[in-house]
């Protein structure tokens, strides 16, 4: 059922959850892949230059984040692969992009859990991704 499954990450708690789930999602299926999906935001990408010194050294610092999930997948004998994209427009708009232009079965992410207030104001990643995303979205909390 689940044989393709998008996991977006941002190196977050809930992030360490959705790839719990999205490992057991995995497991339900055999020959399953999971393709982890780390957007760096416009203003991050900047900010991370800015404190690692060079670009270099930054994209190393999010290798070294990714390798921890990395690790996660293949420690259950699941095929994974890696994309890191640069969000301009913005993280959920680069997520949303990717989701629907590959053929996914599932696309596992976690939420940050803003109260209402703040989702109203604010909005979130995982909110629009969930209303703009084709294929089926499970949100970990």
């Amino acid at each position: 059922m689940f044989k393709k499954i998008l996991l977006a990450i941002d190196g977050s708690k809930h992030s360490e959850r959705a790839t719990e789930k999205a490992i057991e999602l995995a497991k339900l299926q055999d020959s399953a892949s999971i393709e982890m999906l780390y957007v760096v935001a416009g203003n991050k990408s900047k900010s991370d230059v800015l404190h690692y010194g060079d670009s270099d050294t930054a994209s190393l610092k999010r290798k070294r984040l990714l390798a921890d999930y990395k690790e996660m997948i293949e420690a259950e004998n699941i095929s994974t692969d890696t994309t890191v994209l640069h969000g301009k427009d913005g993280t959920a708009e680069a997520i949303i992009a990717h989701a629907n232009e590959h053929d996914y079965d599932v696309l596992v992410l976690g939420s940050r859990g803003l109260n209402t207030m703040q989702t109203m104001v604010l909005g979130s990643v995982s909110h629009k991704v969930v209303k703009y995303v084709k294929a089926p979205v499970l949100m970990v909390k």
